[in-house]
Formats: C-alpha cells, structure tokens, sequence
C-alpha cells in the first residue's frame, strides 16, 4: 500500500483543527478518564493551582494529543508541544521549559524516547519547577538553578512500561486509553461527516467503525479515503457500496486487518510454522521495524486474539487459521 491505514505516526491530515474535539463534551469515548479529567480540571481551577501533570497511554491513534489539547482548552491555558526523540540532550529540554509561562500545559509525545540522562532533568522541573543546570566547560563549570513557573506536563507514550520508575512516579495522573467500542467509533465517524460536510448513512458509517480498529484515527483516516472514491467515482456520498468497493481498493477487510496483518501472520504460519517467533526475526522476514509491529500492529492482533506473546517468541492461534482458511 502506498498509504498506510495503519500507522504511528500522525500525518498533517490529521491534525485538522476541525475534526479535533476542543472540549470533554465533545470528545467521545474514554468515559472514565473524561470523568476523572472533568474532576481534577475543575478542582484545579478551585484551587488556583497548576494540575498535576498527567501521563496518557495506550496504544498509538486513541487521542492521547487530543486529550492533551482539550486539557489545556479546559483550563484556559497555552499549550506547548515536544516531542520524545527531539529531546537529544539537557539543553535540548532547558530551552523548551524556559520558554513556559504560568499555568502552560506543555505535551511531550512518545515521552518514553527522552535519553535517561536527560530525564533527570525533568525531575526537579516536575516536582519544585525549577531547572537545575550546569554550564562552562569541564574544569570551569557550574550550577545553575533557575525557577520555573508552575506548569502541567502532559505526557504521552504507547509503552508506558519503558518509562523508569522516577519519571512515571512524578506524574499524579496516570491514564490508560483503550480501544473504542463500534458504537463510539459510529458517533466519531457520524461527527467527522458532519464537520466535513460529506453525508454518509448509518449503514456505512456502522461497518465503517466495524472496520476501523477500535481506533479513531484509523475511522478518520479511512473515512477521508473514502470520501475521495465517493466524490470522485459517485455523487459523494458514502452508502454500503462505495464503501465497500473503496476499502477493497485499500485492501481493509471486514474486520479492519490490512495488508500488513495479512503479510505478518502469513509469515508466521509460512515461514516460521505457526511460531513461536522471535520479534526481530519476523521483523526481518516481513521488511517492518520491530517497533512498528510492536506498537502498531500487535497490539489490535492480540487484543483480537489472532496473535499470542509466548516466552519463547510470537505465535499465531487456532482462530487465525480459520480466520484465513488455512489448515493447520
């Protein structure tokens, strides 16, 4: 495929100001943590006081960056952004938290790429708001401690586990994301066609969100996909028919498994026998980064249970053999 349905990375597309929710009341989904949010939001403007800094995570797709946006929008606050792997050395993350104001909301995205090193950094700025820095040369070098307005970092990560233990423990709200339900995804998708202004009708929108992962930015990726069949070759509306024959033409199934699914858990069957597999070695064997399929692809697969993590390596089940008509 020569665009991906399935991705960790968040193109320009997506972060269209208008299909993004900008509050708790039109975000759908994750019922609790919008609750708890709502909560701790309110009891934060109570109090005249900075919240406290929040770690999202979850599988990539599920609103971690919404929800950060929201937040800020929440408390009337400016939001910064960074990102993980940018953050290369201590004056890297020096300069992004000097340039906060009172009450900023600042978001790191894949927080759990910051180099330990530069992690300690992070530690005094999160607990007393202040940077701890030394600067000159070897031989001539110095602290120096300088005093940070109070700020919430919003953290966002897939692998919460890689995070040590002193950075997690900072964080006073720690939320796991989960997938969505079809009827959530149905009102996602129901919403986008609204504020994108193209009509689609129940039918199509229910196998839409059937077909999208249990994942909102899947469900609006395909939609505008299929939107474009629909202007293109149609009246540009979507109905069952153009979006059936527009997610064959982007090899998505009836359950949302592309190309890449396919050619993971044939491998797995063909090559390796059903598994046990190492992540490394069916990596190589299908032309993936590891962590692509770890992150991306994985996670939906053994949720569905079509994929199993053994000691010994990855495994595919009974259910994935008579799922693609291939005897054991």
């Amino acid at each position: 495929m020569d665009e991906r349905i399935v991705t960790n990375r968040e193109i320009d597309e997506d972060r269209d100001l208008n299909i993004r929710p900008e509050s708790l009341d039109d975000y759908i989904g994750q019922k609790e943590i919008k609750e708890n949010l709502r909560v701790f939001i309110k009891s934060a403007l109570m109090r005249g006081d900075s919240l406290d800094h929040i770690l999202l995570y979850g599988p990539p797709g599920l609103g971690k960056t919404t929800l950060a946006y929201i937040i800020a929008n929440e408390l009337g606050s400016n939001i910064k952004t960074a990102n993980g792997p940018s953050i290369e050395k201590a004056g890297d993350l020096a300069a992004i938290l000097s340039t906060l104001e009172e009450g900023d909301v600042l978001f790191i995205d894949e927080i759990h790429r910051i180099p330990r090193y530069v992690e300690e950094v992070l530690y005094p700025a999160m607990e007393d708001f202040y940077l701890d820095i030394i600067v000159g040369t070897e031989g001539s070098s110095r602290n120096i401690k300088i005093n940070l307005p109070k700020f919430t970092l919003v953290g966002a990560t897939t692998r919460a586990g890689d995070l040590s233990s002193p950075l997690r423990d900072r964080f006073g709200i720690i939320s796991k994301l989960n997938y969505y339900t079809d009827d959530e995804l149905y009102q996602i998708v129901k919403r986008t066609s609204r504020v994108l202004n193209t009509p689609i009708t129940d039918d199509a929108a229910r196998v839409l969100a059937k077909r999208s992962r249990g994942t909102p930015r899947i469900a609006n990726r395909l939609f505008k996909r299929v939107r474009d069949f629909a202007l293109v070759n149609g009246d540009g509306i979507i109905n069952e028919e153009v979006l059936d024959s527009s997610l064959e033409k982007l090899k998505v199934d009836k359950i949302g498994l592309d190309e890449t699914d396919y050619n993971l858990l044939n491998a797995i069957i063909e090559r390796f026998n059903g598994g046990p597999v190492g992540l490394e070695a069916l990596a190589s064997s299908i032309g993936e980064e590891s962590s692509t399929i770890e992150d991306v692809y994985e996670p939906y697969l053994l949720q569905q249970g079509y994929l199993k993590r053994t000691p010994r390596g990855r495994m595919v089940t009974d259910k994935t053999y008579e799922y693609l008509g291939i005897e054991k």
